[in-house]
């Protein structure tokens, strides 16, 4: 009865805490009797709730604070890389503070995050990792148990007391699973435009029938979850703000108008169930939880001259919702600015800028949620989930363009951020190079795929969900041709990071009996896709000779992988000519390294060879290994050691309309760590049947000097080439990154001597080179060269039975006689598929041409179409 007595003056809405079975200090007769009080006087009392009685509830049902705890507010705050993380920060008597990390561990770090609403704490930081804070250090040397129910609880010096400086400062990482039910704790005053917004979950709800239809989901009611229940938000006090930090949670990257009188309709037909304040964004937040709790609400919880608050939110170029499908591609206008790569997933990468030309990366100084969010909006996504650090997702190549980026949020591009212009970057590396995890909208493409049968979430077989006869059911997908692109796909559509592996077969993985049979057939991926819906495949009439259940396609996934990226500068550093007799290339002839006229030259002629040295870098997450197993490497006789790839990497000199004029013939290889980067240690050699690969930060030397390691030229001619090495060119191994690993460079011969010189690695283009040579630096045709073409063109892959042409929505399957794989696809391969075309009214929707040829035939024929 103490109890009561010491809380008599609050309102008996707030004994409704005290109801709760968990609460020790109440018997069962006066839980009763509080009860009944409680449903009696319920609606009496509902008029009477003041903002402090609002403010004074736990997340912990049952659960009080003694009366000599001080009530404090808590806040992540800081130089922040998540919404959940950052320097923890403590209101008291008007004025917030800092925590010191003396004696701080992880029960504290607990105690914080629940507090907040989190369910549990991942790991603090000491030392000021999120940036120093200012004001007061309320606590120092604080013990927990971690069952406490607030920081205020713990033992410390006492509040204030303190002898540590800012540097010392401690943040928490939380988990971002909020705690259900979670309400907030410790009023502080009456004044909270100061705390910020803790609700268990936030989500648009679309009302209009239009709306409801659509994927992803653009507009409609803003309600958070708070107390288990779902509820709306006045609009009195709603801005701009407010609705550009919900729309960018979301994934979208602005918010526009919308018809209110609509809506008021609605409000007057079914009266809303109001949440307790209003909200005030500035704009610039990454989350709700970063924005400030507004005034709490008038006389009965309502919102007097209002109605809910609704939010039209914009989608970002790669999502324009349609009706029902949800999605259609919008073609780029323009070469932006910046650009992930690397990433698992959509909206997700290391950060890189162009600049004099030039692909370059981010230094992490300082980076935080809001420049990342800057890219993230940039690129037509919406705020950032996670700014990253330490080269989480690979390292880059090339310069570091920026460093300690700090933007105030509201740029258009990360560029126009203030930051360091200090050329030498110095302490900047691509070990510290910076990364983003977009918000997405919510595509609903994971609802329609599974693995099945796996022994862990990772892998199994692939089984989707499909439309037949006016119904979805669950099916399998044809193995017949499934490849590591498909794989990559699947894993990117679910969320499960990369693809390491893809299985025509998966006999040994039972799925759902009810899933046997084939829904999908002749899926043939870019690779890029988001889902496998939005690979070219057969339609209804499915096509799998030797049926689903045992040859179906299956994949692993992975976290983690490896990135090859080849430096361009050793190419041109040490290439040269050699002329050599044939008698010295007995064994290189055996293996058939030489053109195919040296089976006709004299024993005593000369073979001209083009020799470089290639060096190959693993700037991945993961090793690179080979995907044939150890008993079925070959042995070399000429090299004298195992090779466990026969495709690993092309040499070819191509003449500047993109038609090969010769190629190296480099049967194998065997890979190994030729050199490592500092406190890295070698782990794969050829020698000795020692296993391959090539450890992350380390790369693998092929010297100008060893068998094979050129391209045989002597059929020739004097002129000008583009020598193009590209590597893992059949997509055996799985990366996370492929467009980094053809390096192509500016040749000059005289028929004496060779000029090798602009090597870039492929997607790092520079100016010079781009005038040089107009339309083929990628493979890519430009806009300007593909006539009335005007949409984003990409790279072709002949060997997959997919003919690109120019982006036009419509799909046709390609010919069977574009299966020259690993072929440049020719002369009659283009005339077969103009045929195609006119025959059937429509293209597949890509398509990478090769050769000048091809632009004018492009280009007549749009112009007679027209």
């Amino acid at each position: 009865m103490k109890a009561l007595k010491r809380n008599e003056t609050r309102s008996k809405r707030s004994y409704k805490n005290f109801l709760q079975p968990g609460n020790p200090g109440l018997g069962l007769d006066c839980r009763q009797k509080l009860k009944e009080l409680w449903e009696t006087d319920e609606r009496r009392l509902k008029p009477h709730r003041t903002q402090k009685d609002v403010l004074d509830r736990h997340h912990n049902a049952g659960a009080l604070i003694p009366a000599d705890v001080p009530k404090i507010q808590l806040r992540l705050a800081g130089e922040k890389r998540k919404h959940n993380e950052g320097r923890v920060e403590v209101y008291y008597e008007g004025q917030w503070g800092t925590v010191c990390d003396d004696d701080f561990n992880h029960h504290a770090a607990q105690v914080v995050c629940r507090e907040l609403g989190y369910s549990k704490a991942i790991s603090w930081a000491p030392s000021a990792k999120y940036g120093k804070g200012e004001g007061r250090i309320w606590f120092d040397n604080v013990h927990c148990t971690g069952k406490e129910s607030t920081l205020a609880q713990c033992e410390s010096n006492g509040i204030g007391v303190s002898d540590c400086k800012h540097s010392e400062d401690v943040g928490v990482v939380c988990s971002d699973k909020r705690i259900p039910g979670f309400r907030f704790l410790n009023p502080v005053n009456n004044n909270i435009d100061h705390l910020t917004i803790q609700v268990e979950d936030v989500r648009i709800k679309p009302i209009l029938s239009s709306y409801r239809k659509r994927i992803p989901i653009t507009e409609g009611h803003v309600e958070v979850k708070d107390g288990g229940k779902w509820k709306q938000i006045c609009n009195q006090e709603w801005s701009a703000m407010n609705s550009r930090v919900i729309c960018g949670m979301f994934g979208f990257p602005a918010e526009k108008n919308y018809n209110i009188r609509i809506y008021k309709m609605f409000a007057r037909r079914k009266p809303p169930s109001y949440w307790d304040y209003s909200v005030n964004c500035t704009g610039n937040e990454a989350h709700l939880s970063g924005c400030n709790l507004g005034h709490s609400l008038t006389v009965n919880n309502t919102c007097e001259k209002g109605y809910p608050v609704v939010v039209s939110c914009v989608p970002g170029r790669a999502f324009a919702p349609t009706p029902l499908h949800g999605y259609r591609k919008a073609f780029r206008q323009e070469q932006p600015l910046v650009r992930l790569k690397g990433g698992a997933v959509v909206g997700e990468g290391r950060v890189e800028v162009l600049k004099n030309g030039e692909w370059g990366t981010i230094c992490d100084d300082r980076w935080n949620l809001v420049s990342a969010t800057v890219v993230c909006r940039e690129l037509g996504f919406g705020t950032a989930k996670e700014a990253l650090s330490g080269g989480q997702l690979g390292q880059g190549m090339g310069p570091v363009h920026m460093n300690e980026v700090q933007c105030t949020g509201f740029e258009k591009s990360v560029t126009e951020c203030v930051f360091n212009m200090d050329k030498d970057m110095e302490g900047c590396s691509h070990e510290e190079d910076a990364g983003v995890r977009c918000n997405v909208p919510a595509m609903g493409f994971q609802q329609r795929l599974r693995l099945s049968g796996g022994r862990n979430p990772f892998e199994g077989r692939v089984e989707v969900l499909m439309e037949r006869n006016g119904s979805l059911v669950w099916g399998t997908v044809c193995g017949e041709g499934w490849s590591t692109m498909e794989a990559m796909v699947v894993c990117r559509q679910l969320g499960l990071g990369y693809a390491s592996h893809a299985f025509q077969e998966t006999w040994y993985w039972p799925g759902v009996v009810s899933a046997d049979g084939v829904v999908m057939s002749g899926v043939r991926c870019a690779g890029t896709e988001m889902s496998l819906s939005h690979c070219l495949h057969h339609g209804e009439h499915v096509n799998c000779p030797r049926g689903g259940a045992r040859y179906a396609a299956g994949v692993t996934c992975s976290e983690t992988a490896p990135d090859l990226v080849l430096n361009p500068q050793v190419v041109e550093q040490t290439t040269y000519i050699e002329d050599r007799p044939m008698f010295m290339l007995q064994c290189a002839y055996e293996e058939n390294c030489l053109a195919s006229t040296s089976s006709s030259t004299p024993a005593n002629s000369y073979r001209r060879l083009l020799r470089f040295s290639s060096q190959i870098h693993n700037n991945g997450q993961s090793d690179f290994k080979p995907k044939a197993s150890r008993d079925t490497w070959v042995w070399h006789d000429c090299h004298r050691h195992y090779h466990s790839m026969e495709v690993f990497t092309y040499y070819d000199l191509l003449s500047l309309n993109g038609s090969k004029v010769a190629e190296g013939h480099k049967a194998s290889f065997c890979l190994e760590d030729s050199e490592c980067d500092e406190g890295i240690e070698k782990k794969y050699e050829c020698a000795n049947f020692g296993e391959q690969g090539i450890t992350v930060s380390c790369w693998d030397t092929y010297r100008h000097d060893i068998d094979c390691q050129w391209v045989d030229i002597t059929d020739v001619k004097p002129g000008d080439y583009m020598f193009q090495i590209v590597i893992n060119p059949n997509y055996e191994v799985a990366e996370s990154d492929y467009t980094n690993n053809i390096v192509k460079c500016r040749t000059r011969y005289d028929g004496h001597r060779i000029w090798m010189y602009n090597c870039h690695i492929g997607g790092s283009v520079s100016g010079e080179t781009e005038e040089l040579f107009p339309g083929l630096l990628n493979n890519q045709v430009t806009h300007s060269d593909a006539g009335s073409c005007k949409g984003d063109l990409s790279q072709m892959r002949c060997m997959m039975d997919v003919v690109k042409i120019c982006k036009r929505d419509l799909r046709v399957p390609a010919s069977s006689s574009f299966r020259n794989a690993g072929d440049a696809c020719g002369e009659e391969d283009i005339m077969q598929m103009l045929f195609e075309y006119i025959k059937l009214k429509f293209i597949q929707e890509c398509a990478v041409l090769q050769g000048q040829h091809w632009i004018k035939v492009q280009k007549e024929h749009d112009q007679n179409d027209n």
